[in-house]
């Protein structure tokens, strides 16, 4: 209890203490204490701050201030303001200002239960209100998962597949001729290049008339009569310019020109042949808005020589033959880019194509093709629509976990980055780039179709749109994955799944140092391979294709008649590298989990056993049961009760009554079995016929289509009475109660 002090008297002397009455009737413990009379009443200065005033001792934090005087009683008449006490005024505004910080207060600390979690709640809470958090938690987690889930499986359907599949057997496996079985994927030559784009490129590319020969709308070409092709197709082509690479003296006099592979610093830019056109001017990355690409031999820039295709089969064809007579493809050549885009009207769907032909230094082709089937036109049926609200509600929950991980950061700060679901939760808080990315790819779409309505004829340049789609198709595929893996932080809680998390992370040291034994032992296999096989078997043509072999090795696919090319070292790699791999360091790996798995059990078996997440899920299943039963039985009680006032109203004694109940009660119970209910029902049928047959009053059709409890005590409270006028009118009497679930015929 806190002392009290008077203010400075008028005369300038002092008052210490007041006597402990007083004392008693200004703290926080007793702020209904009313004081004796010789007790001076004087005015008290505001209370500091955190700390309730003297006028709201017993008023609500959030009420109006009080006045500023008091009544005096007794004969002395009112105290002057500079009489014995000084009477400081007490300050409205500031309380005012105090509550309503207060107010405020309160305010903010409801909303900042919205955010209450298990690790912003107190280490010493109860842990049954920890796993109430936990659950609120989860069932909040699990609704933000079916939200995602639904906005991601909305973007994509299979109908993209069959788009794809569709327009790359057009493309990649159609015959150069019916007598040259040649396709796109078995090019080899400059020759077959040119016979494939004068041949299945534009017999594929342009679809002018049907089937009876009837022509197309006029500069329209539909693909499989329904994919449109959008704006006109492109060739663009990379080269590399002469004495790009160092030959040695001893072969200057045989070796006059040289073309090395290509790289961004021996690209060629000069101009050639006619000189007269993009064909033959060279145009860089930002002027064509391109980007690079990765192809089989090497990544290419996106600048180079273009020539845009025509609308029609017979400019189209007549441009290519003309590049073919004025060698617009030579020695210095690397790479072609065959690109177009098309729309399909009937799935809204866009598939953007590119197919590359490499012309690699070592001579030869190497073909390589990518087909992007996206949606680009967004909301147009009423599932878009759903999407759409999916959208906004998936940016509502990114809000609300940015503010919790914040909240949580807060709170623990560098020791929140210590958990492994805490960092999977800044992984998922990380959407906010996704919802940037998908904002940027709605504007970039309208100002692409908006482009391409206004000419016809230009090479839209959906590339880069239907990448970034590609992108953030690849970031949304990531953020369902750590989604659904976040999962296994709420199924911790159950003791099985505890066994094995637990397993995890006890055996992390131990299976990281056997990684470390299994990627030597690995690698050194992969460099062997590579070194042995990599000039003669495609699977070690490179270190990093050496790696994933021996992991399909693992797995046990693997061709091993390839690696016999090699007689002796073939057999002898595969056979110490399966005894190795499986037989010791499997058996490590598995022996690892197992022991620790073993001891996880046995110290978890001598721990004291607490409640779990299921035995909360119970308890609350429990108490909503056991409310509803709660409620069915008021709601039976008062049926019961409106039946017995029908029959008290009409006369009937308490005997009767009591009779009626233990007409059917055989076992001398409270409750009537199935039997008992069955046979009452019988009995009320029975007499409806007779009532009817007398012509006595028109009843319906005894459908008593009604809650059990109350239709039996019904039945059994009529089955004592035979035909006649009692029993006639307490059923009509109950029959015309209102909206009543136990008339008959109500059902």
């Amino acid at each position: 209890m806190e002392s009290i002090r008077h203010q400075d008297l008028g005369l300038g002397g002092a008052i210490g203490t007041p006597s402990p009455p007083s004392r008693q009737a200004w703290s926080r413990d007793n702020p209904g204490f009313e004081p004796e009379e010789g007790i001076v009443e004087a005015d008290w200065p505001p209370a500091s701050s955190g700390r309730r005033s003297v006028s709201t001792a017993s008023s609500s934090s959030c009420s109006s201030g009080l006045g500023s005087s008091y009544n005096r009683g007794g004969n002395s008449g009112q105290i002057p303001r500079r009489g014995l006490f000084s009477t400081p005024t007490l300050n409205t505004q500031q309380q005012d200002r105090h509550e309503h910080r207060s107010c405020m207060k309160q305010i903010l600390q409801k909303i900042r239960n919205l955010w209450g979690t298990e690790l912003m709640e107190a280490s010493d809470s109860s842990r049954e209100l920890y796993l109430r958090n936990v659950l609120r938690e989860m069932l909040t987690y699990i609704t933000f998962l079916i939200t995602i889930c639904i906005l991601t499986y909305g973007m994509v359907n299979a109908n993209m597949y069959y788009y794809t599949k569709v327009m790359s057997q057009l493309f990649l496996d159609t015959p150069l001729s019916p007598g040259n079985p040649t396709t796109f994927r078995s090019l080899s030559t400059m020759e077959d290049f040119w016979k494939f784009t004068q041949g299945p490129f534009l017999r594929g590319m342009y679809w002018e008339v049907w089937y009876n020969k009837d022509r197309l709308p006029e500069n329209q070409s539909l693909i499989y009569y329904e994919n449109l092709l959008l704006g006109v197709p492109r060739l663009r082509q990379v080269k590399v310019h002469n004495e790009s690479c160092s030959i040695h003296e001893d072969l200057q006099d045989e070796v006059r020109d040289c073309y090395n592979i290509y790289t961004s610093s021996n690209e060629d830019t000069s101009s050639f042949g006619p000189k007269n056109g993009t064909a033959w001017v060279y145009t860089t990355e930002s002027g064509m808005n391109g980007s690079s690409y990765w192809g089989h031999v090497s990544k290419y820039g996106g600048g180079g020589y273009y020539q845009d295709l025509f609308r029609t089969k017979e400019e189209s064809a007549s441009q290519l033959q003309f590049l073919k007579d004025h060698l617009w493809l030579d020695r210095g050549t690397r790479a072609v880019f065959l690109d177009f885009s098309v729309y399909n009207r009937n799935i809204n769907l866009f598939c953007v194509t590119r197919l590359l032909v490499e012309f690699p230094a070592t001579g030869g082709v190497e073909t390589s093709w990518q087909f992007q089937t996206v949606r680009l036109i967004r909301y147009v049926s009423s599932w878009d629509y759903f999407v759409g609200v999916c959208e906004v509600v998936f940016c509502l929950f990114i809000l609300y976990y940015v503010v919790e991980e914040v909240l949580e950061i807060h709170i623990h700060r560098l020791h929140y980055f210590k958990s492994m679901w805490n960092c999977l939760d800044v992984l998922i808080v990380l959407s906010v780039v996704a919802i940037v990315m998908n904002i940027t790819r709605t504007a970039m779409a309208r100002n692409l179709l908006s482009g391409l309505l206004e000419n016809h004829t230009a090479h839209p340049r959906f590339e880069p749109l239907a990448n970034l789609q590609v992108q953030f198709n690849n970031m949304a595929a990531a953020i369902v994955f750590f989604s659904w893996v976040k999962l296994f932080k709420f199924i911790n809680f159950n003791k099985t799944m505890n066994q094995l998390s637990s397993t995890m992370s006890r055996c992390a040291k131990d299976l990281v140092g056997f990684a470390i034994m299994f990627f030597i032992i690995f690698l050194a296999y992969a460099q062997l391979a590579y070194l042995v096989f990599g000039t003669q078997v495609n699977d070690f043509s490179s270190f990093q294709a050496s790696i994933l072999t021996q992991f399909r090795i693992i797995l046990g696919d693997f061709n091993f008649p390839e690696i016999e090319e090699n007689p002796v070292l073939g057999p002898i790699y595969f056979t110490t590298f399966v005894f190795f791999i499986f037989f010791i360091l499997m058996n490590m790996f598995l022996a690892i989990i197992n022991d620790t798995y073993s001891e996880v059990k046995a110290d978890m078996s001598q721990q004291r056993s607490e409640m779990e997440m299921t035995d909360l899920i119970k308890k609350v299943f429990n108490y909503i049961l056991i409310h509803s039963y709660i409620y069915i039985y008021i709601y039976i009680y008062v049926c019961v009760c409106v039946c017995v006032c029908v029959l008290v109203r009409k006369g009937h004694t308490d005997a009767e009554i009591q009779a009626i109940f233990a007409k059917y009660d055989q076992e001398g119970d409270p409750e009537l079995t199935e039997h008992e209910h069955q046979q009452m029902r019988d009995d009320l049928e029975k007499e409806r016929v007779r009532a009817q047959s007398q012509k006595l009053v028109l009843l319906p059709k005894a459908n008593v289509r009604v809650h059990t409890d109350t239709q039996c005590v019904f039945v059994h409270m009529l089955g004592g009475f035979g035909a006649g006028t009692q029993f006639t009118d307490s059923t009509q009497q109950w029959a015309e109660l209102p909206s009543h679930p136990g008339r008959l015929g109500g059902g």
